[in-house]
């Protein structure tokens, strides 16, 4: 048997194998083919001993393939954040942090870093092997810690004093962190903070438990820190059609979470075309981020304004806007008794406008950039739907075509759609 450790260095790694395994179509270890056998043994090893208790496996003519199956009535934690609080660390690291923390013990003991690197010396002399930390990586450690807010720093003179910063303790916030840690974009932060707590009560059940995002979320929070100081960055992008990713350098806007199926995307100015466009954040990682723009508050603004005609994540850029609009209208009949769907209409509707034509009829119209991200949610009116109108006369062919071929599936006498 290959022997493996638990713990890993480098995540994106496990991320690439979880997405084959787990996402993108459940591959047996024959059609695994950008590693060796050996390496796709080692890493389902690995993740079987963080997800065992969710894996599940099928038997095809191509193989054996392995797969996570989870019931969200009896499973309310996200089984993926194991993975992400698997991470090692070298004998430097660890050894460093403790050390620095212990002479930092309290938030009134503050030293400058002379004095610092003075002690962790004193430190050492007990170590039966040798070990250094040179002023530069020490230094770096600090302000590391001092962008996480874990230590403090001030200026007395032209020497920098460093002290630990006030311990807080965490309020009976059991409930928010269960929910958080389950539904919010880096998610994985409220998960930390629930081993912390002592007692432990789970609260939720989802129907749907978008559990998948939580692999993204090292480039998601990349991606927050970046529009947090309005910078650029450079990604790389994968493709599901190309064997290599692509780099792109691109202005972080906003994110965009899908409640239907959990999706998240990344909207984004790239200034190689002068477009804004959506990248799956699935398919983003190596995520650099670089210099300040002073563009981003212009073209979240812009992306802003385009919202009142995106139903989902598909942006257009021609000159006049009014050109690349299409429109959509449909009217639903509401029998007695179902004031739940009119109060969906209204709940669900977005960009869109819903108009009363009389006591049980209900018209609903947009003008959107792309007329096939509200096809999929116009289905579920299927059955109350009573006329429908497309200004793109393709997607309105395909989609009555599609109801002729629903009742000719069910056995039922063709009507005029």
């Amino acid at each position: 048997m290959s022997s493996y450790s638990e713990l890993i260095k480098n995540f994106e790694k496990i991320r690439s194998y979880m997405r084959e395994f787990y996402v993108y179509g459940f591959k047996s270890r024959e059609e695994y083919n950008k590693k060796s056998a050996r390496s796709y043994d080692d890493e389902r090893r690995r993740m079987e001993s963080w997800l065992g208790d969710h894996m599940s496996f099928v038997r095809t003519p191509e193989g054996k393939n392995v797969f996570i199956s989870i019931d969200s009535r009896v499973s309310q934690h996200n089984p993926f954040y194991k993975a992400l609080k698997a991470k090692s660390f070298t004998d430097g690291d660890i050894t460093l942090h403790f050390i620095l923390f212990d002479i930092l013990h309290s938030p009134e003991v503050v030293l400058s870093l002379p004095e610092i690197l003075e002690k962790i010396d004193e430190y050492l002399d007990g170590f039966a092997s040798p070990m250094v930390f040179d002023e530069s990586t020490v230094r770096k450690k600090l302000k590391e810690y001092m962008e996480q807010e874990i230590i403090l720093g001030q200026k007395k003179g032209r020497k920098m004093l460093y002290h630990r910063a006030e311990n807080i303790p965490l309020p009976e916030i059991t409930d928010i962190l269960n929910f958080y840690s389950e539904v919010a974009p880096c998610g994985v932060v409220g998960s930390f903070l629930l081993d912390k707590l002592e007692e432990k009560t789970d609260s939720f059940s989802f129907k749907h438990h978008y559990i998948t995002s939580a692999m993204d979320s090292n480039v998601l929070a990349m991606l927050f820190k970046a529009m947090h100081k309005k910078c650029i960055v450079t990604v790389s992008n994968m493709s599901r059609r190309a064997d290599e990713p692509r780099q792109n350098r691109i202005i972080p806007l906003r994110i965009f979470i899908s409640v239907q199926n959990g999706r998240q995307h990344l909207l984004a100015y790239q200034p190689d075309f002068n477009v804004i466009k959506s990248f799956r954040i699935d398919y983003l990682s190596d995520v650099k981020i670089e210099e300040p723009t002073p563009r981003f508050d212009e073209l979240r603004a812009e992306l802003d304004q385009k919202q009142a005609h995106m139903w989902g994540v598909t942006v257009k850029t021609k000159r006049h806007e009014e050109e690349c609009l299409e429109h959509i209208d449909f009217t639903v009949r509401v029998a007695e008794n179902e004031e739940y769907i009119i109060r969906r209409l209204e709940r669900e509707k977005r960009c869109g406008t819903v108009e009363k034509l009389d006591e049980h009829t209900y018209r609903f119209s947009a003008d959107i950039y792309d007329t096939s991200e509200i096809i999929p949610w116009i289905r579920t009116f299927i059955c109350r739907i009573t006329e429908l109108h497309f200004s793109n006369k393709a997607f309105e062919t395909q989609f009555k075509k599609d109801i002729r071929a629903m009742y000719r599936m069910y056995g039922l006498e063709e009507v005029e759609a």
